[in-house]
């Protein structure tokens, strides 16, 4: 777990970072959101102590950050930022391995490690451990950043606005990726990005930044249902609040069993925004839903869908 807890920074006699608390649980994974200049990655960075606090205190699991030397709190911590620095002169495997290596792990375990996590991040280890950083893609190479930072299998994952430099369709890949490799690892996260729509999908909690301090925290539903205030209702899109609802709640929820309906059926996991979609492009208002095993168990209505959101 990590714990923030009345942290500040100041730069220049102006708080950058005024007063923030904050609670990660073990194995979430929270963003942080908000405007350029909100405070975020000063926030993020003062958790592995690559930043210094002026006030306030930050604890792993209990333990103030402060009493751990740097080397063995970063040990516990992997980081990856925008610009992704790999080094140029080495393979993809060499990349990945940089910290087992440093660690003393033996060969056999960081290649068994780095075909693991390549495969992981959907790279075939035959076809990509033995290219270099300017054989690959932008997209690529961030995913290859992602391994080397999840390498020696640390507690803690810190992630400074990753995807930022990425065209919208390979930051979605990618922001769906990290979600799936979150759930497979259950790593603690924290993601600071300005994408809002990224962060409803993929975090657990979002913490939203503005001038230095966390204006409003908590599930992603209960930020779209309850805004705290009008600059959390701006930012995050207050005109299209309702389809972004409809995103993040599933067909399941608003179905009603046993209702007919022609056409191919949609799943009961997937969100109300793909049955809104479907009922737009086949021109209906109700479509049939199916459960796991494929069986029809009710329709979906898009009065129903109008209500949600």
């Amino acid at each position: 777990m990590i714990e923030l807890d009345g942290v500040v920074r100041v730069y220049g006699g102006r708080r950058v970072v005024d007063g923030v608390s904050l609670v990660v649980p073990t194995g979430a994974l929270c963003a942080l959101v908000g405007s350029s200049g909100a405070g975020k990655s000063t926030t993020l960075r003062m958790i592995n102590r690559l930043v210094p606090m002026s006030a306030g205190a930050i604890r792993i699991d209990g333990t103030d950050v402060t009493t751990v030397p740097v080397e063995a709190l970063r040990r516990r911590i992997g980081y990856v930022i925008q610009s992704i620095g790999l080094f140029p002169h080495w393979t993809v495997a060499e990349n990945i391995a940089t910290v087992p290596r440093l660690l003393g792990w033996p060969r056999e375990r960081i290649a068994a490690r780095t075909d693991a996590l390549l495969a992981l991040l959907r790279l075939d280890p035959d076809s990509y451990r033995d290219r270099y950083a300017h054989q690959l893609s932008g997209g690529q190479q961030q995913r290859v950043g992602v391994a080397r930072a999840l390498a020696a299998d640390p507690e803690i994952l810190l992630m400074d606005e990753p995807f930022g430099a990425l065209d919208p369709i390979t930051r979605d890949a990618l922001g769906a990726e990290l979600a799936l490799i979150h759930r497979e690892t259950r790593k603690t996260i924290v993601f600071v990005t300005h994408d809002m729509d990224m962060a409803l999908k993929i975090a657990d909690i979002v913490a939203i930044m503005h001038e230095g301090r966390i204006v409003q925290q908590g599930a992603p539903l209960d930020i779209l249902e309850r805004p705290a205030d009008d600059f959390v209702r701006e930012f995050v899109g207050r005109a299209a609040i309702g389809l972004k609802l409809l995103a993040l709640r599933h067909v399941g929820e608003s179905m009603r069993p046993g209702l007919a309906a022609a056409g191919e059926p949609v799943d009961e996991a997937a969100p109300l925004s793909e049955a809104l979609s479907q009922m737009v492009m086949r021109r209906t208002d109700r479509i049939p839903v199916r459960d796991a095993e494929g069986a029809v168990t009710g329709s979906v209505v898009l009065a129903d869908l109008v209500r949600r959101a």
